[in-house]
């Protein structure tokens, strides 16, 4: 008995030092990743990284925890054929899934493929305002990671292509927790997952519903393409995009295993469009969105006030939040914050040459 109270003393020992110190929960090993796609920072230089293929989230210890309020602004013309010849190929052989800049050094990671097809390789690297790029060694990092359950058979086929590799979508860290939006393999497969970090089991996660305006039907299969957490009204949200391109709210309170749950819908923004990412910055006394798009342009709209638009339940053409677009930011492939005034933008040109600069919040 009495050792089977020193044993569960240690434990809880244990679990409070990861708690209080996440770093403390990862051990040192070979990260597996099958596949390297949406990515999100947590605390103390954590980088989070979406792996549908494997069906698993990885928690990666950069080692990166030099602390910056601000760095000097990057601008590295012709990045994809930097990142090409730093893994031995053509620039048309690597794609960038992801692109995230570390909030405590500004350092920028990159989740690449190299190679186009089911055997491409997933490579984190990482990069600083100097332009030198290097690759995160994953053969002994401190990681941990968490499988989700119920994810699409990696076998299954559709006219869309594997629904395998929508299992993870987007990522963000709020409040202790990673949020994974996806989609899974249950009838209403549009889900968003709430799971603690230092990682436990994670669950079936929550079903998510909209009504789409633009197609004049609700959806129940469509995943979030992007989102962020944003504060309405006191109460934490997900702020989400779908493609063609409605935007939704969902309470994160709601995001409780088997839930099933209708979103709100705030906007039609256009269709025949995806979103890629999308940031909340302050400026000028206001919160502000800024999200990016494969053929709409970069958008900002205000965040004030977005408890006051009326729920869309009709097909509609564009209307809601309103949007400017910011027609300077042509291109963008990729968005984050980068400081308090500045965005990270990956720029793409006519010729296929891509550019990684620091532009000022619109």
């Amino acid at each position: 008995m009495h050792l089977s109270r020193i044993t569960i003393v240690c434990v809880l020992l244990l679990a409070l030092c990861a708690w209080g110190n996440p770093a403390a929960s990862l051990k040192a090993g070979k990260a597996e990743l099958k596949s390297a796609g949406a990515l999100a920072f947590g605390p103390d230089g954590i980088l989070f990284v979406g792996d549908s293929v494997g069906g698993a989230v990885f928690a990666l210890d950069t080692g990166d925890k030099t602390k910056k309020s601000a760095a000097a602004k990057v601008e590295i013309k012709g990045i994809n054929e930097k990142i090409a010849a730093l893994l031995g190929t053509a620039a048309d052989q690597i794609l960038v899934n992801d692109m995230a800049v570390n909030p405590m050094s500004k350092n920028v990671y990159l989740s690449v493929s190299r190679g186009r097809g089911p055997d491409a390789i997933p490579v984190i690297l990482r990069t600083s305002a100097s332009g030198k790029l290097e690759e995160l060694a994953l053969d002994n990092i401190a990681h941990s990671k968490v499988e989700l359950p119920n994810l699409p058979d990696p076998a299954a086929k559709t006219r869309g292509g594997s629904p395998r590799m929508e299992a993870i979508t987007d990522l963000a860290y709020a409040d202790g927790r990673v949020i994974i939006a996806g989609l899974s393999n249950e009838e209403f497969a549009s889900n968003l997952r709430s799971v603690p970090f230092p990682f436990a089991a994670a669950d079936r996660g929550t079903a998510v519903e909209i009504f789409h305006g633009a197609h004049g039907r609700f959806e129940t299969n469509a995943p979030v393409r992007t989102f962020t957490t944003y504060s309405i009204k006191n109460e934490s949200h997900i702020l989400a995009a779908y493609t063609c391109t409605p935007l939704v709210t969902f309470k994160t309170s709601d995001l409780k295993p088997g839930n099933k749950v209708m979103g709100t819908t705030i906007a039609e923004l256009g269709n025949r469009n995806r979103p890629l990412d999308m940031i909340v910055y302050k400026k000028g006394g206001g919160d502000w969105i800024l999200m990016n798009n494969s053929s709409r342009g970069v958008m900002k709209m205000s965040a004030e006030k977005l408890d006051t638009y009326k729920s869309i339940t009709a097909q509609t053409d564009i209307t809601g939040v309103p949007y400017e677009t910011i027609a300077s930011l042509k291109g963008a492939q990729q968005l984050d914050r980068y400081d308090e005034a500045n965005a990270l933008v990956l720029l793409s040109g006519e010729t296929g040459a891509m550019d990684l600069v620091t532009v000022a919040l619109p």
